[in-house]
């Protein structure tokens, strides 16, 4: 990916303005190609993102919050995704008994089940975005990006 190409300047960028921009470009690109993979499902990154952290819970409940706090994109409209996913029978949402302050979300059976069918396409869909890149480089690449 030429970033000059792209972008349609014959400038020679600085460095650091080089790699901002290329980050910005390289991010784009991945969303795009994950949320073309994930409309046939009708389901948004962000959706997906919360069947993955309620899978990930084990059959525990999870409440806004650790959603929240696990999501990869961080939003503040955590309640309108479950509300989605509730309307799709994905997710199950209540008031803990405890804590009536508390609400508690899990993820259903056909929530797992869509999951399991759209972990396969997004496997394709790395396997794609990531395939020039050799496993030495990808680790490298994690490396370089932990700095942030």
């Amino acid at each position: 990916m030429n970033v000059e190409e792209i972008i349609k300047t014959d400038i020679e960028l600085p460095l650091k303005t080089r790699t901002i921009i290329h980050f910005a470009l390289v991010s784009n690109k991945i969303n795009e190609q994950f949320a073309l993979a994930l409309k046939p499902y009708e389901i948004s990154q962000q959706q997906f993102n919360v069947l993955r952290i309620l899978r990930g819970q084990k059959g525990k409940p999870a409440n806004l919050s650790t959603i929240n706090e696990r999501m990869v994109t961080k939003m503040s409209n955590t309640t309108r995704l479950v509300d989605k996913l509730i309307m799709k029978d994905y997710v199950k949402r209540w008031v803990c008994e405890s804590n009536r302050r508390k609400v508690e979300i899990l993820i259903t059976a056909n929530g797992r089940n869509i999951l399991e069918r759209i972990d396969k396409t997004m496997e394709g869909v790395e396997k794609e975005v990531l395939q020039n890149f050799t496993k030495k480089e990808l680790e490298e690449l994690n490396v370089l990006l932990d700095k942030f």
